[in-house]
C-alpha cells in the first residue's frame, strides 16, 4: 500500500493535536508523521526495507 499525502496529513494532524496545537510547527509534525508511517509500513512488509531511513537525517 502506497504512502499518500492524505495518510501523512492525518498523522501529522494527530501529532499536532497531541502536542497542544503549537503554532508555526506544521513542518515538524509533517516530517515526524512521514517518518513514523514509513517505519510502520516497513515493519508490516508494505514498503521495501531498503528505503532510506529518514530517522538518520
Amino acid at each position: 500500500m502506497a504512502l499518500t499525502e492524505e495518510d501523512i496529513r492525518k498523522r501529522a494532524y494527530i501529532l499536532w493535536e497531541k502536542a497542544g496545537q503549537p503554532a508555526g510547527q506544521m513542518d515538524t509534525f509533517w516530517y515526524e508523521a512521514e517518518k513514523e508511517l514509513i517505519a510502520e509500513r516497513k515493519l508490516q512488509g508494505e514498503m521495501s526495507p531498503h528505503l532510506p531511513d529518514l530517522a538518520a537525517n
